[in-house]
């Protein structure tokens, strides 16, 4: 039996630890009570199934318990919500719920909390963004028919309600590394609340989480939280509330920070990297980082179709001359689709694909027809950073490859989003990942599944992620993995760039800052307040 109380389903080959705040405050057990902030970017949504937005799950995690966590030191599984995650064939898996869990507004938190939310977004119409994540248990496709069609149902069969404190799941096929994705925020339960106002609730979520929300998201300046006193979980709260102040450029957010005005950043742009470390000394804290960069192709479009001209485009790209340049070394230049903290990575697995070679990029690129046309590069403002290395790939491309006219598309996070996923880009993107929980299978799945952005296609690639996927032991599925990632290399229909190297700081008034680098992020909860 697999057994999230007992601990049996670990992530425990993966490297890298969380990084703790060796301020005073650090020194003992920290004092409760106090409030402070945290800079955000403006989140596209705060229903948990609704966003897959590094941003809005950073505010969710505090409001919302899901089934299990992750350990922050090495990433194995820990009950949160349920007491404990366990199957007999990796197929159908029991989840016992904690019979404690309540919601904000004093509505019990059971199984049926749980069926509700992950119907809602699995249920294709509904368009939410987790939706793909419920892929694998069955009934899904009957509530996702293909484009012109009908759904079957409006619920997924593979789940059934037991009992109040019992859900059974039952998935399409073997899958050992369920319990870590229930770790994901798109798991996490929903009060009635949600179905009957989904606008208001969206503006003003009620959660079972440590924190609860201070009247409504006020859209792009301020997110407010306060200790919810009704909280019987694990993660009590220490501080009595905390306020996500949003700012539109990490710029500005660090000059806050440093002005006093900010107490925590969990992002602080790689180019101010000397200026972090030299003001905030033990303060500032760079930690290995899961989350990756990636250019997206639109291959819909006859011009990026050939396999040929993809590699070309990365061949083309000075990958240690951006992370050199634009983040001070900080980030690392990607040599893989995952990053080198995930167990299955392998140096060197892009090979000559991701090296920089002008000479070679430019006869491949002619030997596989060129480019015709305007190149369009789409991006966010959220941070300077994204435009520069934009730029420089633009001049790059130019000047290796010959592609003269370049424009960019930039805009909000919140409203590119949605052009990706609907596939309505005119040309290459940058594409982010933020890892879910510590898995190949999160990478691959997540950003080469059927309704990928790239609108990339391939048998070859699914059957290995299945096989992966059905492996008794999550170590055993690493071969197949392996493979399913030298098929989307070799295809590049996604530029793997580099991996994030995570830069936080955080004021004086602040200890017990624990950044996660595996599915949390900031831990609000542990965060103390120094009075």
């Amino acid at each position: 039996m697999a057994a999230v109380a007992a601990l049996a389903l670990a992530a425990s080959a993966c490297g890298g630890t969380a990084d703790r705040a060796s301020t005073s405050a650090d020194q003992g057990p920290g004092k409760p009570g106090g409030t402070y902030t945290v800079a955000l970017t403006e989140p596209n949504h705060l229903t948990p199934g609704q966003t897959t937005d590094s941003y809005a799950i950073q505010v969710i995690q505090g409001l919302f318990d899901t089934p299990v966590t992750l350990d922050p030191k090495d990433g194995h599984v820990l009950p949160l919500a349920a007491s404990s995650v366990e199957s007999a064939d990796q197929k159908v898996w029991t989840i016992k719920l904690r019979p404690d869990g309540i919601f904000h507004n004093g509505e019990k938190v059971t199984a049926q909390s749980f069926a509700d939310a992950w119907n809602a977004a699995a249920y294709g119409p509904n368009g939410w963004e987790s939706n793909y994540y419920f892929a694998q248990i069955d009934g899904y496709a009957d509530l996702n028919p293909a484009e012109g069609q009908q759904p079957k149902a409006n619920k997924l069969s593979g789940l059934k309600v037991v009992d109040d404190t019992t859900l059974q799941v039952t998935l399409t096929a073997p899958f050992s590394q369920f319990p870590m994705m229930l770790a994901f925020t798109a798991f996490a339960p929903l009060p009635k609340a949600a179905f009957t106002d989904a606008k208001g609730f969206d503006a003003h979520p009620i959660g079972n989480g440590p924190f609860q929300m201070v009247g409504d998201w006020v859209h792009n300046q301020k997110i407010a939280l306060k200790k919810s006193t009704a909280y019987a979980g694990s993660r009590k709260a220490m501080a009595d509330g905390v306020t996500f102040k949003i700012f539109t450029s990490k710029d500005t957010a660090f000059t806050e920070l440093q002005a006093g005005n900010v107490d925590i950043m969990t992002t602080v742009p790689a180019a101010r990297a000397p200026e972090a470390k030299h003001a905030f000394a033990d303060r500032y804290s760079v930690r290995p980082s899961g989350t990756m960069d990636y250019l997206g192709l639109p291959l819909w479009d006859k011009r990026f179709q050939n396999p040929d001209l993809r590699r070309a485009l990365s061949m083309a790209i000075d990958r240690p001359g951006v992370t050199q340049a634009i983040y001070n070394g900080v980030f690392k230049p990607a040599d893989s689709v995952v990053a080198p903290m995930i167990p299955g990575h392998r140096d060197q697995a892009c090979g000559e694909a991701c090296t920089y070679d002008p000479a070679k990029a430019k006869a491949l690129f002619d030997q596989a027809g060129g480019f015709t046309g305007p190149l369009e590069l789409y991006f966010s403002n959220s941070d300077p950073t994204y435009e520069q290395w934009m730029t420089s790939v633009a001049n790059q491309l130019k000047q290796n490859l010959g592609i003269q006219d370049i424009s960019f598309k930039k805009m909000a996070s919140a409203d590119l989003g949605p052009i990706l996923n609907k596939r309505q880009g005119t040309g290459p993107y940058r594409q982010n990942w933020v890892i879910d929980y510590p898995s190949m299978q999160n990478y691959l799945d997540g950003l080469y599944n059927p309704d990928n952005r790239m609108g990339w296609t391939s048998k070859e690639f699914d059957a290995l992620v299945a096989q992966g996927n059905a492996a008794k032991d999550p170590k055993d599925g690493l071969a197949a993995y392996q493979k399913a990632e030298d098929v989307a290399l070799k295809e590049m229909p996604l530029i793997p760039l580099w991996n994030w190297q995570d830069q936080s700081a955080w004021s004086t008034k602040v200890g017990h800052v624990l950044i996660d680098p595996y599915v949390t992020g900031l831990h609000l909860d542990e965060v103390t307040v120094n009075r």
